[in-house]
């Protein structure tokens, strides 16, 4: 699970996020990224229904991208504040896939040190 001190989750953060946030996309995933003036980096995962009308399915891949972040929170830069939106069609993909795509972000983005394998 995602320690407290990193996860995004008032809608005052979600709204300076979208509003001020610079984007990037890589292949069914979005990054929404703004500095913050904390010393550690938050992330929130938004999935919507578009994803998948099944709540299960939804959760799944919200899982699966938490896992990702939480293993490499190390190496991503700090200070940040950072929203994952998934796409259709990410919900096909399987956890290798998903971590491929997640990691290919976060390089496109600039927020790595060096992935942990």
């Amino acid at each position: 699970m995602l320690p407290k001190t990193n996860r995004l989750r008032k809608e005052k953060d979600f709204g300076k996020l979208f509003k001020k946030g610079k984007s990037f996309k890589e292949g069914f995933l979005i990054l929404k990224i703004v500095k913050n003036d904390l010393k550690e980096s938050r992330f929130g995962f938004i999935v919507s229904q578009k994803v998948s009308k099944k709540a299960v399915l939804r959760n799944k891949v919200k899982r699966r991208l938490r896992d990702i972040v939480r293993h490499n929170i190390k190496n991503i830069e700090k200070g940040i504040d950072a929203a994952l939106i998934a796409l259709p069609g990410l919900e096909k993909k399987n956890f290798l896939e998903t971590k491929g795509i997640l990691e290919a972000l976060f390089k496109k983005a600039g927020l790595v040190k060096g992935i942990k394998k």
